[in-house]
């Protein structure tokens, strides 16, 4: 999947118990965050999730740089 800003990202979900782990890898620079969500969450909020805490990792070693 594309993320806004044009770079590819990958989803993984994971089952654990009552709960889905799922990361989000940005392909660039290899990033990755996981975040636990309840297995009667959307797919869709799972990856939105995931993908809004993936962008402010990238954000933060941005502003390393």
């Amino acid at each position: 999947m594309a993320g806004q800003s044009g770079r590819q990202i990958y989803f993984e979900f994971v089952p654990i118990g009552p709960q889905i782990k799922v990361s989000a890898i940005d392909a660039l620079t290899r990033t990755e965050v996981c975040v636990i969500v309840p297995r009667s969450a959307m797919r869709k909020d799972m990856e939105t999730l995931a993908l809004r805490k993936l962008q402010r990792a990238l954000e933060r070693l941005e502003a390393r740089r």
